[in-house]
């Protein structure tokens, strides 16, 4: 069961990863197709999901304060599924370029991990 946290947990950080890098270094493309969040919170949540990225392996991996882990994963569950309901108010098209269609499964399987991670297979 370990080895399927570890799957989940790296395939979220490297999509987060990219996910905010993406917001962070290119804020002005997700600003023009959704103005519902200024310029600045798109860095602001770019910047949130690399750091959650980040803290879903490091802490874990090193075995450093390993309930930074879950933590992480139920600020990306929140945010996420706070920005899918903003992409679901604002983005009308259905087709697989809508970002509400990759927003939903990533803040549900990161509440998974959130949840595998704190209360079924705890690290540390």
């Amino acid at each position: 069961m370990n080895v399927l946290w570890w799957v989940l947990q790296i395939a979220l950080a490297l999509l987060y990863l990219a996910g905010g890098a993406f917001k962070t270094f290119n804020p002005d493309d997700v600003a023009k197709q959704i103005r519902a969040i200024p310029r600045a919170g798109w860095i602001t949540l770019g910047v949130v999901e690399m750091l959650g990225a980040v803290l879903l392996i490091v802490p874990a991996a090193a075995t450093w304060m390993p309930m930074l882990t879950p933590l992480a994963a139920a600020v990306l569950t929140l945010e996420t599924l706070a920005l899918a309901a903003v992409y679901a108010r604002h983005s009308l098209k259905v087709a697989a370029t809508n970002p509400l269609v990759w927003a939903v499964p990533m803040g549900l399987l990161a509440a998974l991990v959130a949840y595998g991670r704190y209360s079924l297979n705890p690290l540390g």
